[in-house]
């Protein structure tokens, strides 16, 4: 995942593998070769960075979290509402960050150093070992509808317990129509 930054020498990308039994996340790995991080997760076994045991952060309020997202790259029919969402939150927030490869953004929510994330427009191998670690680091994973469909979607929001009941509205408030339950 971060390809496009992988080829602009901009160093933010990984390796990014899951596998899946019968449709239910078994195993994830994410691989930073940047830094040598390896973030894993099984399914009952909880998550591991480097074969330490993570958890997702213990924060609880919106206004203090940081939280990561992505942009459309290809196609723009989204950005609208991406726009106001991002505006809403990053008045809402800690901050928000972009750093343009989902799988590190997801493991980093896993792993306490963001504290939710949110994008839209994803492939499923963009999403799939990350949502396995997050879940498996204590956080939730879910569709724009609140629902477990987002590797179908496309569309993610994922964050600490209390992170994640905040920012989901929030979310949902500006999704785009076509989006709708």
């Amino acid at each position: 995942d971060g390809t496009t930054n992988f080829i602009h020498g901009f160093p933010q990308y990984a390796v990014s593998i899951a596998q899946t039994k019968n449709g239910v996340l078994e195993h994830a790995v994410i691989y930073d070769p940047n830094t040598n991080e390896m973030f894993t997760a099984s399914r009952g076994s909880g998550a591991f960075l480097n074969d330490r045991r993570i958890r997702v952060s213990r924060r609880a309020r919106l206004n203090e979290a940081l939280i990561g997202t992505g942009f459309p790259f290809r196609k723009f029919d989204q950005i609208d509402a991406y726009l106001a969402m991002f505006k809403e939150l990053t008045q809402k927030t800690a901050g928000i960050r972009r750093p343009g490869a989902a799988a590190l953004d997801l493991a980093y929510v896993a792993a306490g150093r963001l504290d939710g994330f949110w994008e839209m427009g994803l492939s499923p191998w963009d999403m799939a070992a990350g949502a396995l670690i997050i879940q498996e680091a204590g956080g939730l994973v879910s569709d724009l509808s609140g629902e477990g469909n987002f590797l179908t979607t496309g569309n993610v929001v994922a964050g600490t317990p209390k992170i994640f009941g905040q920012l989901l509205p929030i979310i949902q408030a500006y999704r785009p129509a076509s989006m709708q339950a």
